[in-house]
């Protein structure tokens, strides 16, 4: 046995592995540590993969993904003090995408909210913000005094995101209703011994469904949802989380630690529509949610910096953390960027001064060894219907 092949089997020796880790093995994944998880980067090509979820359907492993159940008495109330969106009036069997926010109004996490009952959700976190969020969450529950019920069930469970434009095609052979679902809604399926959440959200700019099912019965739902002959996918082609960022980018979604973090409020990223700030009675502050004042005051005053989209001049990828310069001066950075495989050319997020965010302002991106030219552009950068119709 090689060295490196050795150092590898040791750094892996104590990730966490989904349910779905022998499948992807199978299938000639190349797997990294991401957050304490054996994920995979890539099946073979990155750019494959990206483009097989844009014209066809890819599968994405997503069960490190944590998954909060919260119920019982409290569970509304305890939602609503702690995401920026209103939980309060949720229907059955929809979903919302809400901040976590710490009390400066920067972003704990984004989060998507699942109502099953009026006592009874489902939080799904970012992998690297679980055990932050649990223990934030019980310090809430213990300080305020609320009764619920909250049980990490990630461990219990398995997360699947199918995506492209012939994703509801293929679930179509087996169910009616799912294609019917509409964005941002759910539905409990039963597949054979499995039962399972379908949920239309998605995090690549295409349609498709995210499936949540227990842990145990996962290896065998797998095949049944991909429809696999003799042991081939034959109509969905498995992508990592390379194609997974590759493409997020090219949909301007953000990205916990790049586009957000605990230092970065929701409206300078230009998440506002995910807060509500007229939440709860302005004179008690009854029903606020933690960080709705500091989050009124930066609205008050006007953001100081703005996340935005740039096409990038020359085919040398923008990396976070680049700086953007304007007459010399420094002035911003970069938070995402990629070598767009669908739009064929470079394209990157960042932050700028409010007052420098108008479209087709350009800047001077550092990218090492070389300068070029970074152009303001309307995001996002890739729109099924805008691009296949352009």
């Amino acid at each position: 046995m090689s060295s490196a092949t050795l150092s590898r089997i040791m750094s892996t020796a104590n990730l966490a592995r989904t349910p779905f880790h022998h499948w992807s093995a199978e299938r000639g994944a190349r797997f990294v540590d991401f957050t304490g998880w054996e994920m995979p980067m890539s099946y073979g090509s990155i750019i494959d993969e990206h483009h097989a979820c844009r014209s066809g359907a890819a599968f994405f492993d997503v069960s490190h993904m944590g998954r909060l159940r919260i119920t019982g008495r409290h569970a509304r109330k305890f939602l609503d003090r702690v995401c920026t969106r209103q939980i309060m009036g949720m229907e059955r069997g929809t979903v919302r995408y809400s901040l976590v926010c710490n009390e400066r109004g920067g972003v704990r996490d984004d989060v998507l909210v699942y109502c099953y009952e009026e006592d009874d959700y489902m939080m799904v976190v970012n992998a690297s913000n679980r055990l932050k969020i649990l223990d934030w969450f019980g310090s809430i529950k213990a300080r305020e005094n609320m009764t619920f019920q909250m049980e990490d069930v990630t461990a219990d469970t398995a997360m699947a995101a199918i995506q492209g434009p012939k994703v509801l095609e293929i679930v179509g052979t087996f169910s009616r209703e799912i294609p019917t679902l509409k964005r941002y809604r759910f539905a409990e399926k039963s597949l054979m011994i499995a039962k399972l959440t379908v949920s239309r959200t998605g995090y690549t700019g295409e349609d498709g469904v995210e499936l949540v099912m227990g842990s145990t019965v996962a290896k065998f739902v797998l095949p049944m949802l991909l429809r696999e002959k003799e042991g081939v996918t034959a109509m969905v082609r498995p992508a990592g989380l390379g194609a997974r960022d590759s493409l997020r980018t090219e949909a301007s979604m953000p990205l916990y630690g790049h586009e957000i973090s605990e230092e970065i409020d929701p409206l300078s990223a230009g998440l506002g529509f995910a807060v509500k700030l007229d939440k709860g009675d302005v004179d008690t502050r009854e029903g606020r949610f933690i960080g709705q004042e500091a989050l009124l005051k930066i609205k008050a005053d006007g953001v100081q910096n703005s996340l935005v989209g740039f096409e990038v001049e020359g085919r040398r990828s923008a990396r976070q953390g680049m700086l953007l310069y304007q007459g010399g001066k420094h002035v911003g950075h970069v938070t995402s960027g990629c070598l767009s495989p669908t739009l064929d050319k470079v394209i990157a997020m960042g932050y700028v001064p409010a007052a420098m965010s108008a479209v087709g302002t350009e800047f001077e991106l550092d990218l090492g060894k070389v300068k070029t030219t970074a152009k303001v552009v309307k995001m996002p950068f890739y729109n099924p219907v805008r691009t296949k119709t352009a």
